[in-house]
């Protein structure tokens, strides 16, 4: 595709479609921005969990997840719960998800979004050069995974991609903010170069530097209610603020995606992970961790995020349903008041809920359609802020007919 005049219409104001949008005016194309809120970020890139975990990418989908989930099911505070719908999409993800769950099925998408992972870390430091890091409270916090089984721990040490090996005494004496949990610890593993930072802000700045761009066209603040084809080409949409026209359209509306690509016959295997997090303020009397500590039996991340403890937590298999469920937040908050008594002011807690749009295998899916003009970035599920960035630049090289700088396979859309 030749960018010169082309113009390209970005659908999804989050951190993927912002990013889409960057990467894509850097190549050359005109670009405009539609999203449906008033502000950017509004969606599942607003409260999430803040991680930049370019290495901790492994997907939900392995052996033995199937049986595991039936017992986080029973379990009073488990994190996963589960609610039958009367929509084929959510059984067809779910036998699509069992058919990955397995070693090797794991073992090659871990991989794949290994390299997806160095590709966007060092996308995101290229973005120093506009957006400086202070902007978003990014922080090299590097990431301590620690487990309460012994015998977890010890699976987990024994993979070749292990970290730094720690015992359950050596987490809480490294990371402070663990000393109430020493007793319940196995042990932990820790990597460096693992970072935090606050998603939303990031998004706000660089919308900022998008507006500023002189190939820039425009935020159109609409919600696209159609995309319009005629043979094999999307000739508009539909939108609250009338029919819009392009060269090019990306969709990059997280879970929206899967219903607008359902218009022109594409089916996206994307189906939406509730997930929850916390925010509480840190007082200076306060023992925040300055670790990204990941709770794994619990499936609870703690993050230092600027002057607040974010929380995030629980996989709710629930439609697309944002409502603060009661008794998850209750059960969330106890977690984390035993967990860190004493990281931040849990009288000032403020609870959110997000969609998180998951493909079966966790991969993301870029690239082309049927369509000859209709891209896609979606699919990133809880780690769309880590692979922002790298998705961004392998969809610019894809618009511009470049090869991708590494082979995509499961990346991109079965066509």
């Amino acid at each position: 595709m030749q960018q010169g005049n082309q113009q390209v219409i970005v659908i999804g104001g989050g951190v993927v479609g912002l990013t889409s949008a960057w990467w894509l005016l850097e190549a050359g194309f005109r670009v405009t921005v539609v999203e449906r809120a008033p502000e950017v970020a509004s969606g599942a890139s607003y409260g999430n969990g803040g991680q930049l975990s370019y290495r901790y990418v492994s997907p939900l989908a392995d052996a033995g997840v199937p049986l595991k989930a039936i017992e986080w099911l029973f379990q009073e505070h488990g994190p996963l719960r589960f609610k039958p719908e009367f929509d084929l999409r959510q059984w067809t993800w779910l036998v699509r998800f069992l058919g990955q769950c397995t070693a090797s099925a794991n073992r090659r998408t871990t991989a794949k979004l290994l390299e997806l992972g160095e590709l966007s870390r060092s996308g995101m430091k290229q973005l120093d050069d506009i957006i400086s890091p202070d902007d978003f409270a990014w922080r090299d916090a590097g990431k301590l995974v620690v487990y309460r089984s012994s015998k977890v721990f010890e699976q987990a040490a024994g993979k070749a991609t292990a970290g730094q090996i720690w015992s359950g005494a050596e987490c809480a004496e490294r990371e402070p903010a663990l000393a109430q949990a020493r007793s319940l610890l196995a042990g932990g593993i820790y990597n460096s170069g693992e970072a935090v930072a606050d998603c939303h802000a990031f998004c706000v700045a660089l919308a900022e530097r998008v507006r500023a761009h002189p190939r820039f066209t425009g935020f159109l603040q609409a919600d696209v209610t159609r995309i319009a084809a005629n043979g094999d080409r999307v000739v508009g949409l539909d939108t609250s603020a009338g029919a819009i026209g392009g060269d090019a359209f990306v969709l990059a509306a997280g879970i929206q995606s899967r219903n607008l690509a359902a218009h022109v016959g594409i089916d996206l295997p994307l189906y939406p992970l509730k997930g929850y997090s916390l925010t509480a303020p840190i007082r200076s009397s306060d023992t925040a961790p300055d670790i990204s500590v990941t709770d794994f039996e619990r499936k609870v991340l703690y993050a230092r995020i600027g002057n607040k403890l974010r929380v995030a937590a629980m996989v709710d298999m629930v439609g697309e349903d944002l409502t603060l469920t009661p008794k998850r937040i209750d059960s969330l908050t106890r977690q984390v008041k035993e967990t860190m008594p004493h990281a931040a002011d849990y009288t000032r807690l403020s609870a959110w809920a997000g969609l998180r749009p998951a493909t079966p295998n966790s991969a993301p899916i870029i690239g082309a359609t049927a369509l000859s003009n209709l891209w896609l970035n979606v699919g990133h599920g809880p780690l769309g802020f880590t692979f922002a960035a790298g998705t961004a630049r392998v969809l610019a090289d894809l618009m511009l007919g470049k090869a991708p700088p590494f082979q995509l396979d499961m990346l991109a859309l079965k066509r």
